[in-house]
């Protein structure tokens, strides 16, 4: 499963060699840019996400224990935070570069 969602990510990248930097195009070093941050965002979400995941199988088999739920709480609120804040950068990059462009 996660090999298909590596497929779509690097899929979405945009090999063409016309959006790399110094290639003539006037917007290339902001596509190339654009490109790199929204792969960094990708992996950060994921990696959030699979945090939560995890944090979220600690929380069922805590077993009632008050410092292992309260640990796995912890984690899971700041997974959320993380991945808002990887959501907030890859919309902030998106909304700069589509209004630059």
């Amino acid at each position: 499963m996660m090999h298909y969602y590596l497929f779509r990510l690097f899929s979405a990248v945009n090999l063409d060699t016309s959006t790399l930097p110094n290639s003539g195009a006037g917007d290339a070093p902001t596509n190339f840019l654009s490109t790199i941050l929204q792969i960094v965002f990708g992996v950060t979400g994921a990696i959030a996400l699979l945090i939560i995941v995890i944090s979220g199988f600690r929380y069922v088999i805590a077993s009632g224990d008050p410092s292992a739920v309260a640990k796995a709480r912890s984690t899971i609120l700041y997974a959320v935070i993380g991945l808002a804040v990887a959501l907030a950068g890859f919309s902030i990059v998106t909304f700069i570069v589509k209004g630059v462009a």
